[in-house]
């Protein structure tokens, strides 16, 4: 007899890919990762590293799914791990970045950036899109985390303060700064 795995619950999923039923953590990855890519997405604003850091997560939480609690979210516990793969991603970056300022390097062409839209990007929803996901990815982690967790994943404002592990009342306060300063960053573009 087969398991209808798309029936089970998040946490019986858990509990069967323990248990070494690979087929239960591929539902879980099914379920989970366009919220879990989007939101990665928005953090670090580049795709191919987003699908890079959306492998890093799924790793991570097979790794770590026996500490899973099934009373908890999934997706929440997926964007913690997520969060903070987005958290080390950017202190490397800000790592090479100075480095990289900091030591002449033999190939100029590779350091100088590519602002361009690419020519399959011309659309003009597809730009307005790039544009948008490139305000929100340079908005400052404390502001950008709260509005990516509530605007694009749509958690609630309990499982985004859990997920960054702050109160209730500073995923508000974050999530309104964040949008004033992505409102004038767009129009100042």
């Amino acid at each position: 007899m087969s398991l209808d795995w798309t029936t089970l619950t998040d946490g019986e999923l858990a509990t069967l890919s323990i248990a070494g039923r690979d087929a239960a953590f591929a539902e879980i990855m099914r379920r989970h990762r366009q919220p879990i890519f989007r939101m990665v997405r928005a953090c670090v604003g580049e795709p191919d590293e987003a699908l890079d850091l959306l492998q890093e997560t799924f790793v991570a939480a097979h790794q770590a799914l026996p500490r899973y609690d099934g009373a908890r979210s999934m997706r929440a516990w997926l964007s913690t791990i997520a969060i903070n793969k987005c958290r080390d991603w950017g202190r490397k970056r800000t790592v090479r970045r100075f480095f990289s300022r900091a030591i002449a390097i033999g190939n100029e062409a590779e350091a100088v950036a590519d602002d361009q839209v690419a020519v399959d990007d011309a659309a003009s929803d597809r730009q307005e899109l790039d544009r948008v996901t490139r305000a929100i990815s340079a908005l400052p982690t404390n502001l950008k985390e709260p509005l990516v967790l509530r605007t694009i994943e749509g958690l609630s404002q309990v499982e985004t303060a859990a997920v960054l592990s702050i109160s209730e009342k500073a995923v508000e306060t974050r999530l309104y700064r964040a949008r004033a300063k992505l409102a004038e960053h767009l129009r100042d573009r």
